[in-house]
């Protein structure tokens, strides 16, 4: 693994603390959720909507509960059983989809109070981008051609059924 920057890399501060923190999308006094009203994505079903995004690696994807809830730790227990499955589904969906090594899933969820959780496969033989790499080295990328995206999320969505 390494990071798409030349040596050596000069270590900052972090900033300030800002405390309170700023309300985020979704949350009480922040701006309004924007997921609660999502499109039906590449895939969907009753709990869970699939969206494709515009990126360097074609197949990355983010996984939204149509239910409005927070995090893990607020997701009623249906929808937490139900995760493990879908999430499953979503990676075999994805490598097959390409030639990816792994599908790594992240959740980060600082920009917004819903739940969402990152699906990035790493293309086959990409060691640079191991382990926690992948998102920065897709970050300064080139974008991928949209056909390719496109291409890639028609198998993806057709793999899900």
């Amino acid at each position: 693994m390494k990071l798409p920057y030349a040596e050596p890399l000069t270590p900052i501060a972090p900033s300030i603390p800002v405390i309170p923190e700023p309300r985020r999308r979704g949350e009480p006094g922040g701006d309004p959720c924007g997921l609660c009203h999502q499109d039906e994505g590449i895939w969907s079903d009753e709990h869970w909507v699939l969206h494709i995004a515009g990126s360097s690696i074609p197949g990355t994807a983010w996984l939204a509960s149509r239910e409005h809830v927070d995090s893990f730790a607020d997701l009623p227990e249906r929808l937490a059983a139900d995760f493990g499955r879908i999430a499953g589904r979503i990676e075999k969906a994805i490598l097959a989809a390409g030639d990816f090594g792994r599908v790594h899933l992240y959740r980060w969820g600082d920009g917004g109070a819903h739940f969402h959780v990152w699906f990035y496969p790493r293309p086959v033989g990409m060691m640079d981008a191991v382990k926690f790499a992948l998102p920065v080295w897709e970050d300064v990328m080139e974008p991928a051609p949209q056909p390719a995206i496109d291409d890639i999320a028609k198998k993806i969505a057709q793999a899900l059924g």
